[in-house]
Formats: C-alpha cells, sequence, structure tokens
C-alpha cells in the first residue's frame, strides 16, 4: 500500500496589517486586553482580495514546493466556510484558474479544522492508489463575516490561505493516524445565522481546552506513540490560552510549539498550514520530525494528524 504524506506546503498571507490599537479607536478595548486574553498582536486583512485569489496564490507556492505539475493533480480539496460565493465551489475556480485540467474539485466545510478534515480525506485517495496527488487548500476571509462593532470576535480573526500537495511518500515517513470527531450539540455556540458570526467565548473555550488535548493523545495512541516521541506540536491559532493547554497535556516544551497567533490571529481552516509553512522557513521543523496537528472549530468539530514530516 502506498504511503501518503506531504509533498510540497506553501500560504498567501494579505499585506495589509492591522494591529490592536487600532481597535481602540472604535471597541471599547485595549492592545493589553487583546495579548493577554487572546495573544493576539496584529491580524492581515485582505480587503479587495477574494478567497480564491488566496487559495490560487497558496496552491502555486505549495506545487512549486511539491514539484508537481497543475495538470499532475488529481483531485483539489478546498477546506472554507467563507467562500466567495455559495457556488461555484472555490476549488473548482482554482482548479481552471490553476490549469488542473485533469482534476476533481470539492469543498469541506469544517471550520477552522477543516485543513485537518481535508489532509485526511486526501490520505484515503492517495493509500488506496485512487490518485496520485491531491491538493489541499485552508483558505478563509473572515473579514467578511465579523462584525467590527462586536468587541468579543472582531479583534479575534483573520485572513489567509495555505495549501499542501498530498502524495506517495517513503514508508518511513508521511501521516501515521488521524483523529475525526463532532459534537453537534455545541453548534450553537460558533454559528453564522445572519450575517455575522456570532460565539459563546466561554463555553468555545471548555470545549477547546478538553478536546485539543484528547485529540492529541487518541491520534498518538492510534499510531502506537507516547507524547516523549513528539518533536513539534502545530495547534490551530485560536488562541494561546487554549494552545498552551494542548501543549501542557502533551507535557512539551515552550520551542516546541507552533506560536503565529500573535501575527496572524485566528485563520480558521488556514492556520495549521500557515503555521507549518512559517516554523518550516525558521528551520523548526527538520525531516523525520514527528508532528501533531490538531485543530477544533464550529460544529462543533475536532481533528488531529501525526505526521512523520519528510518525503
Amino acid at each position: 500500500m502506498a504511503k501518503a504524506g506531504m509533498l510540497g506546503i506553501g500560504r498567501y498571507v494579505p499585506s495589509k496589517r492591522v494591529t490592536n490599537k487600532e481597535f481602540e479607536q472604535f471597541l471599547d478595548t485595549s492592545d493589553e486586553w487583546i495579548r493577554t486574553r487572546t495573544g493576539i498582536e496584529e491580524r492581515r486583512f485582505a480587503e479587495d482580495t477574494e478567497t480564491s485569489d488566496m487559495a490560487y496564490h497558496a496552491s502555486l507556492k505549495a506545487l512549486e514546493s511539491a514539484d508537481v505539475r497543475a495538470e499532475e493533480i488529481d483531485l483539489i480539496l478546498v477546506a472554507t466556510v467563507t467562500p466567495d460565493m455559495a457556488f461555484p465551489s472555490v476549488s473548482s475556480m482554482i482548479q481552471h484558474r490553476l490549469g488542473a485540467t485533469n482534476a476533481a474539485a470539492m469543498d469541506i466545510s469544517a471550520a477552522c479544522a477543516g485543513f485537518i478534515y481535508g489532509v485526511a480525506t486526501a490520505q484515503q485517495f492517495i493509500e488506496t492508489g485512487a490518485y496520485k496527488h491531491v491538493l489541499v487548500v485552508g483558505v478563509e476571509k473572515l473579514t467578511k463575516i465579523t462584525d467590527m462593532s462586536d468587541r468579543n470576535t472582531a479583534v479575534l480573526f483573520g485572513d489567509g490561505a495555505g495549501a499542501c500537495v498530498v502524495g506517495e511518500v517513503s514508508q518511513d515517513r508521511g501521516i501515521l493516524a488521524f483523529d475525526l470527531g463532532s459534537d453537534g450539540s455545541g453548534g450553537k455556540h460558533i454559528n453564522k445565522s445572519k450575517d455575522f458570526l456570532e460565539m459563546n467565548g466561554r463555553e468555545v473555550f471548555k470545549f477547546a481546552v478538553r478536546q485539543m488535548g484528547d485529540a492529541s493523545i487518541r491520534v498518538l495512541n492510534k499510531a502506537g506513540l507516547d507524547k516523549e516521541d513528539v518533536d513539534f506540536l502545530i495547534p490551530h491559532q485560536a488562541n494561546i490560552r487554549i494552545m498552551e493547554a494542548s501543549r501542557e497535556r502533551l507535557e512539551l516544551p515552550e520551542e516546541k510549539m507552533s506560536v503565529t497567533v500573535n501575527k496572524y490571529g485566528n485563520t480558521s481552516s488556514a492556520s495549521i498550514p500557515m503555521a507549518m509553512v512559517e516554523e518550516l522557513e525558521n528551520g523548526k521543523i527538520k525531516d523525520g520530525d514527528l508532528l501533531v496537528l490538531v485543530g477544533f472549530g464550529a460544529g462543533l468539530v475536532w481533528g488531529s494528524l501525526a505526521i512523520r514530516w519528510g518525503r
């Protein structure tokens, strides 16, 4: 059986920086309040750039990183809750723009855990031999569904995209296990029933702290590994306190967890691949490292992956 892993990865980060200080001008909040409760210092806003534009640019970088041509892609999976429009899907839009003429395409709606769901889905196509290359994208333009007059949510979110090419890797590398789940009874705690997203921060925090840690442990158990085997943790970049709870659950030192929430805020499905690119560029992820990727989101859903990095 083929072994699936990430052949290459890329990201797109919008150029407009929005600092906490800027929110002080129109909200009853402060830079100190935001930093201490979330870990966020600034975030990026896409402005006139659409979701599909960000997905396209991240995909180009992932294809280049993987040394795979667009026409070699068999399937495109885009995880997003902020598509350009209801249909056509973002995946179909970038399929055309990339020139991925041989690729099937579909979008996935799993909120902040969407990228993990996408990679786990791609694994099945690769390891069954159905496809050779699957492009997975996590992309969000959360600013278009965020109420900028709501101080509880306005300061949290940013825009961005991350993408990877999943394909066959050597048997001692790649995806070792995944853990996916949902608790639909908590769907009311994060939802978009009208124009903007709404969130019960207290309930979401309790859910996230529990499930991020539990999902990390479960995926290691499925892979036949222990906490001591983990080289680097890449959590969904939602809130530094939630992230720290996951790190402590795995008994990892601070330097073994990716932290980019301070620079980009919560970018939902894009946060994990964006963080991975950052840590690869910083040299913190090395060939052969055991990575744990873990996220949670509206649904309520969660997901985790154990990956031996490299090809």
